[in-house]
């Protein structure tokens, strides 16, 4: 399917499939920006509520290179298509107009340590009695309940107590936490599909609730089945690039580089073997299927890395996918951002940050052939919308000032 035939039915007068929904964004770091990133990728209007200082992903180095601003690459990707409110939560003032954007609003995120907001006022029972049908979105560590539900917690720490450490890595190295914010991104997907379905809820029945979701418990409902294994005592192996049940899988060296490739499917197996010249393992009964394979993982290994060895990475790329089996360059990022694939879909958009100046910012993964998503508008400047935003609350420039004059803005 070429691109133009998918979105030949889109609609271009609205934002995305959430256009007309309002979020309050109340978060730092990751988890929380990332729920609301996809929130405001899909069309909502997220309103942004910072501290004065601004959130914690303004400071995370690296900044952009090439920018007159210190611009930090955090930033720059997970608080695009949003505005900026500076607000001082923890003042009478400031909890007002909280409460007075709340009660105009349908999702509130917040990822601040449990108790926090209800501390300041601004939990959930004090939203919910100025807007019965809000759906109110907590993401934590642990959650907002259980033995540790108050305990600080970051990414690494959600990794390590659901297991996932444990396994990761290579099997003669130690125990490794992933190289990207895992148990964040999850924490926020999982936040983000609370939020969608919560609101479903509310379109039908007009009832809003309190959607609470721990990184800890993201990590572990994507485990794929470990904690099951792990509760029945099995043991969990640590495999590095190799897949306990697809033989043969691993990274694999070429003359130019190195290929990531594997067989599943025990009819691939069969054209492997043909394809690398070993018609004799093709039927043999201890390669011929699965548990076979899994009994003979280093002669399979050995077959294809010699197979591999010969050829570029261009040349066993081309050759595995004209056979049908999978296999694919082992890229650096930089490699993949110049991928025409990766351009073709969409997934970096030159979008023109804060001072001006453009920045490749990755896109959204989900497409809409009916409303499509794009990065509308740039990480934004702090408090760039907050005349906006408190004029759309009614509160009028002598107002204003006095609020920004006393620090409550």
């Amino acid at each position: 399917m070429e691109k133009s035939e998918f979105y030949r039915d889109a609609r271009r007068d609205l934002t995305g499939p959430l256009d007309g929904i309002r979020v309050i964004d109340a978060t730092t770091s990751w988890a929380g920006p990332m729920c609301s990133c996809m929130l405001a990728d899909l069309g909502a209007d997220v309103v942004k509520v910072e501290a004065h200082e601004g959130e914690v992903a303004r400071r995370i180095p690296p900044a952009l290179p090439g920018h007159e601003k210190q611009i930090g690459y955090a930033q720059a990707t997970v608080n695009r298509n949003k505005r900026s409110l500076t607000l001082d939560l923890r003042r009478d003032e400031g909890r007002e107009i909280f409460l007075k954007l709340a009660a105009r609003s349908d999702i509130i995120v917040q990822n601040f340590r449990p108790g926090t907001f209800e501390k300041w006022g601004v939990g959930y029972d004090h939203v919910r009695a100025v807007k019965p049908d809000i759906i109110y979105v907590s993401i934590s560590g642990y959650g907002q309940f259980g033995p540790i539900h108050d305990r600080v917690a970051y990414d690494p720490l959600a990794q390590a107590m659901g297991g996932f450490v444990s396994i990761n890595g290579s099997p003669d190295g130690p125990p490794t936490k992933a190289p990207t914010w895992l148990c964040d991104d999850l924490g926020g997907l999982h936040g983000a599909i609370g939020a969608l379905a919560a609101l479903r809820h509310r379109d039908r029945t007009g009832e809003g609730q309190h959607v609470d979701v721990a990184m800890l418990d993201a990590m572990l409902f994507q485990s794929n089945g470990n904690l099951t294994l792990g509760a029945m005592d099995l043991e969990i192996k640590r495999w590095g690039n190799e897949v306990p049940f697809s033989v043969p899988t691993n990274t694999y060296k070429c003359r130019d580089g190195l290929v990531m490739a594997g067989v599943l499917l025990d009819t691939h197996w069969k054209v492997l073997a043909r394809m690398a010249g070993r018609q004799d393992l093709a039927d043999r009964d201890e390669f011929a299927t699965i548990p076979g394979r899994m009994g003979n993982r280093k002669e399979c290994d050995a077959m294809f890395a010699e197979w591999c060895a010969t050829r570029t990475v261009e040349q066993a790329v081309e050759e595995c996918a004209k056979a049908g089996i999978a296999c694919a360059k082992v890229r650096t990022y930089a490699e993949a951002a110049r991928c025409p694939h990766t351009l073709e879909r969409d997934m970096l958009q030159q979008v023109e940050q804060e001072d001006g100046k453009p920045a490749p910012i990755t896109g959204p993964a989900a497409k809409f052939s009916r409303t499509p998503t794009r990065i509308r508008t740039g990480a934004p400047a702090l408090g760039a919308h907050t005349d906006d935003i408190l004029a759309e609350l009614g509160i009028d420039a002598d107002a204003r000032k006095r609020l920004r004059d006393s620090g409550v803005v």
